[in-house]
C-alpha cells in the first residue's frame, strides 16, 4: 500500500537543534540496520561530507550527505541518506536525492555514486527510481557493526546525461 506523499520536502544546513531528532531517527531499527550504531558525536563527527537535514511538512525527516572529488580528472560526487522509518514510502527520499543531484550538477558533477548494502532492496529501488544504475558489487566491503560480519555493497552511479 502506498502512503500519501507529504506536502513539502526541503533540505537545510545541519543545525545543532536537529541533532536530537536525527539521533532518534538514526537509532530506529529500520535505519540502524544499515547505518550501524550511533557515533558519540553524530551528526557532527565528519568534515568529509556536507550534511543536510531533510525536513518534511515542518518536521525533521532524515539526513542526506554528499562528498565531492575535486580533482578535475576524476571529478564525481557521492551521496548517502536516511529517512525516518515512519515516513518511508512518501517520496521524501526521492525528493531529497533529486534536490542534491540538481545541486551537484550545478557544481559541475556529471557522475554521482552511491553504495547501498547489496541486500537493501528498498534503498536500491529508490536509487533506481531516481536514475542510478548498478555498475558492480563490492564484495565484503562493509562491516555490519551490529554483527561484525562483512557484507557486500552494490556500487551504483547516476550520470547527468543518462546511462553510457
Amino acid at each position: 500500500m502506498t502512503r500519501p506523499r507529504l506536502a513539502s520536502v526541503e533540505l537545510r544546513a545541519l543545525e545543532t537543534r536537529d541533532a536530537p531528532a536525527l539521533r532518534a531517527i538514526r537509532d530506529q531499527p529500520a535505519v540502524l540496520a544499515w547505518w550501524g550504531p550511533l557515533e558519540p558525536d553524530f551528526p557532527f563527527e565528519t568534515d568529509e561530507e556536507e550534511r543536510l537535514t531533510i525536513v518534511a511538512d515542518d518536521r525533521v525527516a532524515g539526513m542526506i550527505q554528499f562528498g565531492e572529488e575535486p580533482d578535475p580528472d576524476y571529478r564525481y560526487a557521492t551521496i548517502d541518506l536516511f529517512v525516518d522509518a515512519d515516513l518511508h514510502g512518501r517520496g521524501i527520499g526521492t525528493a531529497a536525492i533529486e534536490a542534491v543531484l540538481r545541486e551537484l550538477r550545478r557544481r559541475g558533477h556529471h557522475r554521482v555514486t552511491i553504495d547501498p548494502a547489496a541486500d537493501n532492496a528498498r534503498a536500491i529501488r529508490l536509487y533506481e527510481r531516481v536514475g542510478f544504475r548498478p555498475v558492480g558489487v563490492l564484495h565484503r566491503s562493509e562491516r555490519d557493526r551490529s554483527t561484525g560480519l562483512w557484507r557486500d555493497q552494490l556500487l551504483m552511479e547516476w550520470l547527468a546525461d543518462g546511462p553510457a
